[in-house]
Formats: C-alpha cells, structure tokens, sequence
C-alpha cells in the first residue's frame, strides 16, 4: 500500500491550492468561499522517485454544529486515523488562532507523524517575524511555504518522504481498474462507494450536491486492484447556478477521462431521464468501457416483469449503447454489490482485449460471405483485410476500395459479427475505414 499524506488545518488557509500544487492538476475546488472542499480528495503523485497518495481534507471547525461542517470534521478525523504523515496547514497571515491550537492538540493526541506548513509566505528572503509564533504548537519546525506561488513546497515535500515509514511500498501501480462512478445527483453514487469500501469515505446525505469534488478510492479485492472515482452528481447546465457547482461537472467530465470504465448510476425509483442519456452519451464518446447501475432496487414494487421492463426501457433509451451491460442493484442492502465488481473486472477485460489479424479477417472474410457488401452503380465495395490498432477502446482498421460504399448500415452489421465472435461486452467498439492506396496507417 502506497503511504498515504493528508493535508489538515482549518478552513480557508489555502489546502486546496497545495494540493492542486503538488498533484499538478485542478482536482480540488479553490475559491475563497470556507468549507468549500467538503470530502477528502484523494490524488496518486510522486516527489523525486517516491510515489505517494496526497489527501486534501475538508476544513476542521472543532466547535460547528453545522451538519456539513460537522461531517468534514469527521471526513478530516478518517483522514488523519489513514494517513501515514500528515501536514497541517496554517497561515502566517492569521497568526496561530484558537482552532489552529484545537488541531494541533488532535493531531498530537493522535500521535501522527506531522509536519507543520507555514502557508502564504509569499516572498523569498528572509521570512516574517509573525512565522517564529507557530513554534508555540509544539510541531517542532515549521516550513514556510506559498502553495499560490509553490515556494518552499520542495521542502515540504523532502520532509515529509523523509517521515515515510521504511517497510512503505512508494512504487507506481499500475495494474489498477480505475473507475468512475457517475449519475446525476442523489443517484446513490457516494453510498455504492462507500458499500464496497465498507467504511464512510464519502459524506452521504440526502441534500443534492453533497459530493462536490472527484474522490480517489482505492480499494483491493483479492488480486485485484480497483481505483473508485466517485464523482460529484452532472446536473443540467441550467441549475448549475453558482461557480463551485459549474466546477463540479468539469471534475465529473474530467473523472470519465481518467477512468477506464464508467458505472453509470440510474435511481430506479425515478426512472430514466434525460440527464441520464446526457451523462453516459459522454462516457460513450470518450469510448470507456460502460455499465449501467441500476440503484434502489430494492424499494421497487416488483412483480415477475418489472426488471425484464426497465431492462427494455434502459435498451431503448441508450440504443446507441446496446453493449453496456446492465445490473441492478442496492447500495444501500448491498444487494448485487458483489456482481457489479465482477462486471467491472469482465468488461475491463474486454476494454483491453486484442485479437489476432488472422482471427479478425476470419471473421470478416465470414461475414462477407453472409451478406454480400453494397454496390452503387455497378461498383461493389470490397474489404481487403482489417487489423487491430489499439485497445481501450478497441480500435480496427479496415482496408477498402471504397470508403463511399461502406455504407453505416454494412458497418454496424461488420461490428455485430465480430461482437458475436469475439464478444466485447461492456465496450464499445470503434471502426476506421482507410481505402487501400491509402499510404498513411
């Protein structure tokens, strides 16, 4: 297991913007709204040949009574119980204040290793007197950083590989199935992840939108290794009011990118809607390998028909993804748990799969032979031959006469016959027609 980092302190003292910093990408939300990271963000980054998990926290509020507040206090808590090293964050420009005090004491009755940032020391040089009074935390001693500007973060990051425990695996994986968990709002996203996880690593509450950020999961099963994405709900562009939520759909975007399947989560108690087709045309387009999950299943009324129904009505409603494969399922009861990560393993499989060119023109020369390709004008379409030119999605070239005659229709019936010899279920399979003076491969 990687080690893992958390960065803590309370609101607003600039986490989000060291995190984004040191994991080079935009995952955590900054604006200066406090509270505004509510879950731990998990991001996979390295600092010289050490690879490492970084944690951004929610701010801590010991003394709030606030429901969210009260749960990113407990998000922060995990956090710190998980992690190997952590950074607590303060600001030379508030000086130590009472909750910095309150964090440094949960810290140290925690008994974690800790390393003290000293942030928005925006200048170089010698640092301000104001910087000497956070020695009063009893942290030993602190470094000054700017996560704005990314001065002194070298430091940081030295110090706190140099507090890794010694028997930390700090090599890369990557034999992992990442994952994304996506759906609109209030699907049951959060909870799924937390069923598989078995602990509460993501706030589940019933206010839409609780999940605002992309949250790294990882998660081990047997030999198998799994990175669950769990993604902020993609609501419609026009209830998309206030900036923090606008950002929250790009992460969800951002989160299809990075994953190589997509759960895509349906509530059965509200049926298929509109933002459902939205949400998995995108997964689709990014060619990722795609299951439908349909969630509360078990506070359907049933009868002997209603699951063959809503199967039906899920086909019509994705026609363009008659490969998705379908499960129903309770993240709440746990009821099919087990089968969804079976399918997520099957269905990466066949994201990566490979085929031989013998097998393909097999195949081809077969279907050929079925259904005699178009003719216009008394120029029939001929197919050379075809060879695979990538996975994930799988990816074939076909070599032709013609790219005119190959009709779509001709095509979709090509990809049924090499998804009925070869399967691909849960991918998508993509198809480039090249005539054959076509120098460029």
């Amino acid at each position: 297991m990687k080690p893992l980092v958390a960065i803590v302190g309370r609101p607003n003292v600039g986490k989000s913007t060291l995190f984004n910093k040191i994991s080079g990408q935009r995952i955590s939300i900054v604006e200066d709204t406090p509270g505004v990271t509510r879950d731990r963000i998990y991001a996979d980054v390295s600092w010289l040949d050490k690879h490492f998990t970084l944690i951004d926290t929610g701010g801590i509020e010991p003394a709030s009574k606030d429901e969210i507040l009260v749960q990113m206090r407990r998000q922060a808590q995990l956090a710190i119980e998980m992690a190997d090293v952590v950074i607590l964050m303060v600001s030379v420009k508030d000086g130590v204040t009472a909750n910095d005090q309150d964090v440094a004491q949960m810290l140290l009755k925690a008994k974690k290793k800790i390393v003290l940032a000293v942030n928005k020391v925006d200048n170089t040089g010698d640092v301000p007197f104001e910087f000497y009074e956070f020695y009063n935390l009893g942290l030993g001693d602190p470094i000054a950083v700017s996560s704005t500007h990314g001065l002194g973060v070298g430091d940081l990051l030295d110090e706190v590989t140099h507090k890794f425990p010694e028997d930390a695996d700090t090599s890369e994986d990557e034999d992992e199935i990442k994952v994304a968990v996506i759906g609109k709002p209030n699907a049951g996203k959060s909870s799924l992840v937390n069923k598989i996880l078995g602990e509460d690593r993501v706030i589940v509450s019933d206010i839409a939108g609780t999940t605002r950020d992309a949250i790294d999961s990882h998660y081990i099963n047997g030999e198998d290794k799994y990175l669950f994405i769990d993604t902020a709900g993609m609501r419609k562009r026009g209830k998309i009011d206030e900036n923090v939520e606008r950002y929250s759909v790009v992460r969800s975007l951002a989160a299809v990118d990075r994953s190589d399947v997509c759960v895509i989560m349906i509530d059965a108690s509200e049926g298929i809607t509109e933002q459902d087709t939205k949400v998995a045309g995108y997964a689709h387009e990014q060619g990722k390998a795609c299951i439908f999950a349909v969630n509360k299943w078990d506070i359907v009324d049933k009868d002997d028909k209603t699951m063959k129904n809503f199967t039906l009505r899920v086909r019509e409603e994705f026609a363009f993804m008659s490969y998705a494969e379908i499960v129903f399922i309770s993240a709440k009861t746990g009821q099919r748990v087990g089968k969804l990560l079976e399918l997520i393993k099957k269905v990466n499989e066949q994201h990566k799969r490979r085929i031989t060119t013998g097998m393909l023109n097999d195949v081809l020369n077969e279907a050929m032979a079925k259904q005699q390709p178009p003719s216009d004008k008394g120029r029939r379409l001929k197919v050379y031959y075809g060879t695979q030119a990538s996975v994930a999605p799988p990816t074939f070239i076909l070599f032709a006469n013609s790219k005119d005659l190959f009709h779509y229709s001709y095509l979709r019936f090509i990809e049924n016959q090499v998804r009925e010899a070869f399967g691909f279920e849960g991918t998508p399979i993509k198809f480039i027609v090249r005539e054959k003076n076509e120098k460029k491969l």
